[in-house]
């Protein structure tokens, strides 16, 4: 943008206005935990870690030092059965997961006792399960809310609680109406917008006006388990900060694809392009966004969605950044493969970005990874934005890495250390027919050892503290290790190219929260991270 300026001569010029930048982070330096919350089962949970289990998280690594938590999506699944294990294919972005709500801190329930005493003792019993079952948490706690929506709804619960939740409700506005219409249109009619009767498939005046006259108390409900959920995670983000993640679409039949549909492309699907990790190349089954329409609504879906995201968080991090400047755009029946890029103006998204992220004092982490432009990382210093240093994918070592990034071993979609040095991850996608490249996986393990100074025969623990404090010891703002890594975990939290080949998105930490907290292989790891350390 060009304003007139007078310059000494006293003839007017142009001159370039700095582009909106996005907040620093409140810190020079700091660590923390990636931790995928799903996996984080305490001895309270009910087969699923919460946002009470978060908030110990923050409090016990806060205590240890660490400045921040990097959690995965929050976001909402469908409300029916069978729920989408991915939370990078949500229902909304905009709204939370019920399964990560604490059943004992929802006001009324200690009153409730006796009636949710079965579902509380079933519900730990599924901390017992291998896997996540989450259509078995949802309906237990499906369960517990409806017994205790009855008692708030007459009004038995105090007057502050009931004040807050439609003070909630009301500046949360048409956006958590139409979700809420969505839930409950869903529950009657299937979680497939496009497959409802004619008369709701559009959230125009007359279908909300009439969805509100048939099914508003149970709009009401989910009003109010959104409200709840919004209570729970405020209390956990107030010993640390708190780096929520934005995934890079949803679910086409889902609440934010209703209430948005104007604006997409449901011809298509996004995806990437085959690289040197995925030969055949991802189709992730999301529609895009067409770009002049999302520009002609002067990206309304973009600014309640980062608005949302930011709420109660001290950064975002942005899976799949390169998004916001072209997708690849995958038509209906096509390999992925055959498609093509859609671009946008992305310096318009951008200013979007900085100005909620300014509105809500939080930093922006990009996702930067894969196949990206150039003009994507030469627009990011002077938009504020950190980048994202992976070991696995670097070949320089970490004292080489710049300040404005987050530093960690790995992300979701890449192999654990553990993983790794034994060989299981090769092996696994081996057994799955996926291509592998044995002697690419050992050289990188190679060269991270080298880089610590460690020899091939060093021990594990030896290994994975090494790593840690290599990472600790670079110039990054910020640096973060999973838990899983901590723990020796060897199979990672997702793996590329399969669906129902494995369980994704379902595999547990091995051990509880409170097991974690005292396990001397995560304190060691702490103790490495810890970049007061000399």
């Amino acid at each position: 943008m060009r304003n007139p300026k007078e310059n000494p001569t006293g003839n007017p010029t142009l001159t370039e206005t700095p582009p909106r930048k996005c907040p620093p982070p409140p810190f020079e330096k700091a660590w923390g935990w990636s931790v995928q919350l799903y996996a984080l089962r305490s001895e309270g949970s009910w087969g699923i870690g919460d946002l009470a289990d978060l908030r110990r998280l923050g409090e016990w690594s806060a205590g240890l030092g660490a400045g921040f938590l990097q959690v995965s999506p929050l976001s909402a699944p469908q409300p029916v059965p069978p729920l989408q294990p991915s939370p990078y294919y949500p229902s909304s972005r905009r709204f939370l997961s019920l399964l990560h709500l604490r059943i004992e801190d929802v006001p009324g329930a200690e009153r409730a006792a006796m009636d949710l005493g079965p579902l509380a003792a079933q519900g730990r019993a599924l901390n017992r399960e291998p896997l996540i079952d989450r259509d078995a948490v949802f309906r237990l706690k499906s369960k517990a809310l409806e017994l205790l929506w009855p008692w708030f709804r007459v009004g038995r619960g105090n007057r502050e609680d009931r004040a807050a939740f439609e003070r909630f409700a009301r500046e949360s506005g048409p956006g958590l109406d139409r979700f809420a219409a969505h839930a409950a249109l869903a529950e009657e009619f299937g979680p497939d917008w496009k497959k409802w009767p004619e008369e709701w498939k559009r959230p125009d005046a007359r279908a909300m006006a009439l969805v509100a006259d048939r099914y508003g108390d149970r709009m009401d409900f989910h009003r109010w388990i959104q409200w709840l959920l919004d209570v729970q995670l405020e209390k956990a983000s107030l010993a640390i900060a708190l780096i929520k993640d934005l995934p890079i679409g949803f679910d086409p039949g889902g609440a934010d694809a209703w209430a948005w549909q104007d604006c997409l492309d449901f011809g298509a699907s996004v995806g990437a392009p085959p690289d040197l990790f995925n030969a055949q190349g991802q189709d992730w089954g999301l529609p895009p966004f067409i770009p002049r329409r999302l520009r002609a609504s002067g990206y309304g879906p973009l600014r309640d969605t980062l608005r949302s995201v930011l709420r109660h968080a001290g950064g975002i991090r942005i899976d799949h950044f390169m998004g916001l400047f072209r997708l690849y755009r995958i038509p209906a029946g096509a390999k992925a493969s055959e498609g093509s890029y859609v671009r946008y103006r992305h310096q318009e998204m951008l200013d979007v970005l900085a100005e909620e992220c300014g509105r809500a004092g939080a930093f922006a982490v990009a996702e930067d990874l894969g196949t990206i432009e150039p003009v994507v990382r030469e627009t990011m210093p002077e938009r504020g934005i950190l980048g994202s240093k992976v070991l696995w994918f670097e070949t320089d070592p970490p004292r080489a890495f710049p300040h404005a990034a987050l530093a960690s071993l790995a992300t979701h979609d890449l192999p654990t250390l553990a993983g790794r040095l034994h060989g299981r991850d090769d092996e696994e996608q081996a057994g799955l027919g996926l291509p592998v490249d044995p002697e690419g996986s050992w050289n990188a393990v190679e060269r991270i050892l080298a880089w610590a100074g460690l020899r091939e025969d060093s021990r594990d623990r030896e290994i994975v503290y090494r790593v840690h404090r290599m990472l600790a010891e670079s110039p990054c703002a910020l640096v973060a290790a999973t838990l899983e890594d901590a723990l020796g975990v060897e199979r990672r939290p997702n793996l590329p190219g399969t669906v129902v080949e494995r369980p994704n998105w379902r595999i547990p930490l091995p051990l509880t929260l409170e097991a974690i907290e005292r396990d001397p292989r995560v304190l060691e790891i702490a103790s490495a991270l810890d970049r007061r350390s000399p």
